[in-house]
C-alpha cells in the first residue's frame, strides 16, 4: 500500500539549498544519457562528460541530457556546477514527492511532474524534473525504467515539429508522455474497482472491506500528485514562458486536456470508491437481515410447540379430581399430539411465505 506522504524534506531551520551536496545522500546515482538532435538526426553522446564538462555549442540544433533514476551527490554537484543550476533547484531534485509545478530561475524554467505506475497492487510515483533552457533540455526521472524511448523513436523519424519548434518540442512530448502514463494506471484501477464490487455483490466479508480502504487510500496518493498537473501546464500557455510560444500552445493545450481528462477519471473512480464503501454496508445489513429473519421464524414456529409441550409436562393427574389432565392416559395422546403440533408447523410455514416472509 502506498504511503500518504513520502516527501523528503531538509531539517526544519536549515538553509534553502542546504545539504544538497552531502555525501550521506541516499541512492547508487543515475544512469546518465545525452543526445544532439540537428535536422532529424539523432546523434546519441557520452552522457557523463556532458553532465560533468557541460553543453559547449549546441550549433543548430538542441542537446538533451537525462537521468534516469535519483542523482547521487557528485552527480547533483555536476549539474549546478556545469549548467549553473539553482540550488532550490538542486534542492527539489534531491527531495523527492515534490508538488508537480513549474518555476523559472534567470534564464531556465524547470517544470515538475509526477510519473504513476502500478506495481503489485499499489500505486508507485516517479519524480519527473524537466529543465529548459536555450538549446539544451535537461530531464531527470527517478524510476528505474526509461520511460521517453517512444519519443526518441519519432525523433528518429521524419518529426518535422523537432526541427521546426526546437527543445521547446521535446519539453512538451516529454511531459505529455508523462501525463499519458496516467491512463494505463487508471484502467488497471478501473479493473480494479469492478473485481471489488463484484466481491461486495457476491460475498462480502472483511477482506474485501479493507481491499476497499486501500484502493481509496491509491486513490488519494493519486489525486495529490495529479491534480496540480493541470495548473503547471496551464500556467506553461498562461505566462508566455519562454521558449513556449504561442506556435507551441495548441500541443500543450492536449497535454492540459490529458490532465483534465486524468483529475476526471480519478474523481468518478474516488465516488465509485465511497459507493462502494456503501453498498458493502447495505450488503452486510442485508445479510445480518436475512439471518435474523431467519431465526426469526425458527423461534416463532417453536413458540407454539413448546407451549403444547409445556401443557402436558405438567402431568396434573389426580385420581378423585374433576381437574385432572384427561389427555394422559388417551390411547392415540402421543401421535395425536404430534400431529397437531406438525400441522401448527405447516400452517405457520404456509402463512409467513403467503406473507412474503420466506
Amino acid at each position: 500500500m502506498s504511503r500518504l506522504f513520502e516527501k523528503t524534506y531538509l531539517a526544519p531551520g536549515a538553509a534553502p539549498g542546504h545539504g544538497v551536496h552531502a555525501h550521506h545522500h541516499a541512492g547508487k546515482g543515475a544512469r546518465v544519457c545525452a543526445w544532439h538532435y540537428d535536422q532529424e538526426c539523432l546523434t546519441e553522446l557520452d552522457g557523463d562528460r556532458i553532465l560533468y564538462e557541460g553543453a559547449g555549442d549546441t550549433g543548430r540544433g538542441f542537446m538533451w541530457l537525462h537521468l534516469q533514476g535519483t542523482p547521487g551527490p557528485e552527480q547533483l554537484y555536476a549539474l549546478g556546477s556545469a549548467f549553473g543550476l539553482h540550488p532550490l533547484v538542486l534542492e527539489d531534485i534531491r527531495h523527492q514527492g515534490q508538488r508537480p509545478k513549474v518555476d523559472f530561475f534567470d534564464n531556465t524554467l524547470m517544470a515538475i511532474l509526477s510519473h504513476p505506475r502500478h506495481e503489485q497492487g499499489r500505486i508507485e510515483i516517479d519524480q519527473f524534473n524537466l529543465f529548459v533552457a536555450p538549446g539544451l533540455i535537461i530531464s531527470i526521472h527517478s524510476g528505474e525504467q526509461d520511460p521517453f524511448e517512444p519519443v526518441r523513436d519519432r525523433m528518429r523519424g521524419a518529426n518535422r515539429n523537432f526541427n521546426r519548434l526546437g527543445a521547446a518540442y521535446l519539453a512538451y512530448a516529454l511531459m505529455d508522455a508523462v501525463v499519458d502514463q496516467s491512463f494505463p494506471v487508471l484502467e488497471e484501477i478501473s479493473e480494479w474497482l469492478e473485481r471489488l464490487e463484484a466481491a461486495v455483490l457476491e460475498r462480502p466479508d472483511a477482506t474485501t472491506l479493507a481491499e476497499i480502504h486501500g484502493l481509496r487510500r491509491e486513490l488519494l496518493v493519486l489525486r495529490r500528485q495529479l491534480w496540480p498537473a493541470r495548473d503547471v501546464i496551464a500556467r506553461l500557455m498562461r505566462d508566455d514562458l519562454e521558449p513556449f510560444t504561442a506556435e507551441l500552445f495548441p500541443y500543450l493545450r492536449d497535454v492540459h486536456d490529458h490532465a483534465i481528462q486524468t483529475v476526471d477519471l480519478l474523481e468518478s473512480y474516488r465516488e465509485m470508491a465511497a459507493t462502494l464503501i456503501e453498498a458493502y454496508m447495505s450488503a452486510i445489513n442485508q445479510r445480518s437481515n436475512d439471518v435474523m429473519r431467519v431465526l426469526t421464524i425458527i423461534a416463532t414456529i417453536f413458540i407454539p410447540l413448546t407451549f403444547v409441550v409445556g401443557i402436558y409436562g405438567m402431568n396434573f393427574d389426580h385420581p378423585d379430581s374433576p381437574w385432572s389432565m384427561p389427555e394422559l392416559y388417551t390411547y392415540y395422546g402421543y401421535p395425536v399430539v404430534w400431529l397437531v403440533m406438525l400441522g401448527v408447523v405447516a400452517g405457520m410455514l404456509y402463512f409467513f411465505r403467503r406473507r412474503g416472509w420466506l
